[in-house]
């Protein structure tokens, strides 16, 4: 299990040894001002897991994860990832993927998923190259060349996805990937970037509102409360893969986690 209960019964820690932690966050605190976005977080996260955050708008979320990315600073606490503390050496072993797509619209799918090694110096013809044969793995074979405006959401989804990957970081940070989708779409996504994560063992952590995305996507799911976001309860999801999307939300197992999520959220 890649989460622990404290002692405190508050925050949440781990007895893995530093070899196997990805991300370790001891007594984190945030406020903007007046506002205190996160409060005495305790998290650690074994490499390779999969992990969902789950919370109220405003929770904190969001910000967690950039604090995780070293876009931000806690105010209280500390922060590591894959050993590194420094905001510059932690933001150097995660990719983010945002909310929106955020794809060039001047570039073909393929240069837009190359860009994070164009960004490392790679030439634009050597990352074509080393970006292309994951297109069929991903399901977009013969979209190589198509601009972002020809591509529907759910592909523009995955060539976003695919560009995180290609930044070739250990860590993935996914921040509400499919919340701009409607919900037949967003389904799918679910279902697909279940299959794929399966098949990269990265260390993920997603921030998501859905619960049954979290549980979906996830091994772990970690509750927050309220402003200020305090972690509230941590869920094991167990083995909930395989037959279709519909079979895996309608079994009872999955239900009852869902349950479990949804009272902790209200109390």
């Amino acid at each position: 299990m890649a989460v622990e209960p404290s002692s405190s019964g508050v925050g949440f820690g781990s007895t893995a040894t530093d070899s196997a932690v990805a991300i370790r966050l001891t007594g984190v605190s945030k406020s903007f001002g007046d506002v205190t976005a996160v409060q005495g977080i305790d998290l650690t996260v074994a490499r390779h897991s999969r992990i969902g955050i789950v919370g109220p708008s405003g929770g904190g979320k969001t910000t967690l994860l950039q604090i995780v990315a070293g876009l931000l600073e806690p105010d209280n606490g500390e922060v590591s990832v894959e050993g590194a503390s420094t905001a510059r050496e932690r933001l150097a072993r995660c990719a983010l993927m945002p909310q929106r797509d955020l794809l060039l619209p001047w570039r073909t799918a393929l240069d837009n998923a190359g860009i994070a090694l164009e960004n490392r110096g790679v030439s634009r013809a050597e990352a074509r190259n080393r970006t292309k044969p994951l297109f069929e793995r991903f399901g977009l074979a013969r979209f190589e060349h198509v601009r972002p405006a020809q591509l529907s959401g759910g592909m523009r989804q995955r060539v976003s996805f695919l560009r995180t990957l290609m930044a070739e970081k250990d860590v993935l940070l996914l921040d509400e990937p499919f919340g701009a989708l409607d919900s037949i779409t967003r389904g799918e996504m679910q279902y697909w970037l279940a299959s794929a994560m399966d098949e990269v063992p990265r260390t993920v952590l997603l921030v998501t509102h859905d619960v049954e995305e979290a549980i979906l996507l996830s091994k772990l799911v970690v509750v927050l409360s309220a402003r200020p976001g305090r972690i509230v309860r941590i869920l094991e999801v167990g083995h909930l893969s395989g037959g279709s999307r519909r079979e895996i939300v309608t079994n009872p197992a999955f239900v009852a986690l869902k349950e479990q999520a949804l009272e902790a959220l209200e109390s």
